[in-house]
């Protein structure tokens, strides 16, 4: 329970500080994004409703309010795991757009982008774990195998019971 309170913050702290980052620098952000959503957006674009924003600078500020929108959720313990879910979401776009090592020809800055894609990489791990944690209390599906197991032997005994009074 201390661990959980004193996790989460923590992780969460990364996704609120990069939203406020992204929130302060959007244009270069966007900048940044661009190429992706160019690559993502493009085969769709046409099926896409009017109303669905494709603009880099639009998806960078709402990617950000994502971030600190569902950072302060997971860091107050609040929806932990839907808010979890939606960081995991966030940080895959962020981490593509951002963190291209394999496109970097000088070594040295190539290095450092798969350093920050590797923490990223560990932040989604991380995020994930947060996603599935029950919060020490049993899953809905060990919670619905087990009461198949009490029906299946209160079953049994019932069928016994009825087949002896026959």
């Amino acid at each position: 329970m201390l661990i959980r309170r004193l996790a989460r913050p923590m992780l969460a702290s990364i996704f609120i500080m990069g939203g406020i980052g992204a929130l302060k620098d959007t244009p270069n952000h966007a900048k940044g994004a661009a190429p992706l959503l160019e690559k993502a957006t493009d085969p769709v674009r046409d099926m896409l409703p009017e109303q669905m924003p494709t603009d880099p600078e639009t998806l960078v500020r709402i990617d950000a309010g994502v971030k600190i929108g569902a950072g302060a959720l997971l860091a107050l313990g609040k929806f932990p795991r839907l808010a979890s879910l939606l960081l995991a979401g966030s940080i895959v776009p962020t981490t593509l757009a951002a963190h291209r090592f394999w496109e970097e020809q000088d070594p040295q800055l190539r290095s450092e982008q798969q350093i920050h894609f590797l923490k990223n990489l560990g932040l989604l791990g991380g995020v994930l774990l947060a996603a599935v944690d029950t919060g020490g209390k049993p899953s809905v599906g060990y919670r619905a195998r087990k009461s198949a197991r009490i029906a299946k032997k209160t079953a049994k005994k019932t069928g016994a019971k009825n087949a002896k009074k026959k």
